[in-house]
């Protein structure tokens, strides 16, 4: 893969400038270390007048740092993740933050049919291809360039999968855009077309702990859904194709609910996400029906204040809590990742779905553009 460069006529002497969209929001550039063949790893980090700043690395389109105001002003990056790429490169299979794709979460062993053509996407869990395969969007270096509005600053990742990459048809061509305002809005848009039918589901893999990354758990936080249903999962972690209402079951969080009240509860699905202690890992369907305005999901940390709100054109999420790491990975700043260190708020088409004629279609046509908008809001506390 040839390097990334700079606009023309930035140059070195510009690699640590500011851009700025008005006096209150900035768009710095720097670098963030090289891939081990010398490929250089670009960073933006977007600022607003709130103390609210976004880092987003060209490797894996990742999502490095997000830090947030708590209720007495002082700042703590949210988002679970490492100082530096070798870390993201040795620990990939965790997803820190990273731009998934091409299909996020999973495709029953890793296999699908489409026009009569049969597609293998190679399975790295399990059975399963999982996010796009061993060598999915998450491990690309993405190109980038700034893109500052009047209300916002962003950047603009761009990379282009060739058609067979990870077993998937068709030259697909993607942007996915971070932008930061004034309100607290980390907004992620992505844009994407083919030269040929193909299916496509990306998301962004965030590990969120509203404590601040690395400051235990999150189980005391307080998680709402707006989803009435879930798609419960086999064994294997495929969706058994059903629509199951949340009621009476630990996939309720229809009102204010700590993760931590029922993760451990004798329920069978929470077993399939995680045979030793329970956990969630699951997709729920949204009841805002893809209506970007409306609020899709809420978590609040009663100790720091920190509330995230979450907005979105998807149908669905996944929430995942981390239910995998174990303390084995030393993070940002040297901290530990323990147990239910994080959750994740995935914005998605159903798993499996280009295998679930009854889940909405994910099959995307030269003649089409995928366009998706998540927004992680922040409100002041």
């Amino acid at each position: 893969m040839k390097p990334n460069h700079l606009l023309s006529g930035i140059g070195l002497a510009l690699m640590m400038s500011t851009l700025t969209a008005h006096a209150e929001l900035t768009n710095e550039q720097g670098t963030f270390g090289q891939m081990p063949d010398g490929t250089p790893i670009e960073k933006y980090t977007l600022k607003n007048s709130n103390g609210v700043q976004a880092t987003i690395i060209t490797y894996g389109g990742i999502l490095q740092a997000l830090v947030v105001p708590d209720k007495s002003g002082k700042g703590e990056d949210i988002v679970l993740g490492f100082d530096d790429v070798d870390g993201y490169i040795k620990n990939g299979n965790v997803y820190f933050g990273a731009t998934i794709g091409r299909f996020g979460n999973r495709i029953a062993e890793g296999r699908f049919e489409l026009d009569g053509n049969t597609y293998q996407i190679p399975q790295n869990d399990g059975a399963n291809a999982l996010h796009g395969g061993p060598e999915g969007f998450d491990t690309k270096v993405w190109k980038a360039k700034p893109s500052n509005q009047d209300d916002s600053v962003g950047v603009e990742l761009s990379y282009v999968s060739a058609d067979g990459e990870m077993g998937f048809p068709g030259t697909l061509t993607t942007h996915v855009t971070y932008s930061l305002n004034e309100d607290n809005e980390l907004r992620i848009e992505y844009r994407a077309t083919t030269d040929k039918p193909t299916v496509l589901n990306l998301t962004n893999h965030a590990y969120f702990n509203l404590a601040g990354a690395g400051n235990g758990t999150i189980l005391d936080q307080v998680a709402t859904l707006h989803a009435s249903h879930y798609t419960p999962v086999t064994e294997k972690l495929i969706p058994t194709g059903e629509l199951a209402p949340v009621a009476g079951t630990p996939m309720d969080f229809l009102k204010p609910t700590p993760f931590g009240q029922h993760i451990k509860d004798d329920h069978q699905q929470l077993k399939y996400a995680e045979p030793k202690q329970g956990g969630f890992d699951f997709n729920w369907v949204l009841d805002t029906e893809g209506d970007v305005d409306k609020l899709a999901a809420e978590v609040s940390d009663p100790k720091s204040g920190r509330v995230l709100q979450l907005y979105t054109s998807e149908p669905g999420v996944q929430l995942y809590t981390s239910n995998f790491l174990d303390g084995s990975i030393k993070g940002k700043g040297g901290k530990t990742y323990p147990h239910w260190s994080g959750f994740t708020l995935e914005t998605q088409h159903f798993p499996d779905a280009p295998n679930q004629p009854n889940f909405a279609s994910t099959r995307l046509d030269p003649d089409q553009t995928y366009t998706q908008t998540s927004i992680y809001k922040f409100p002041t506390p």
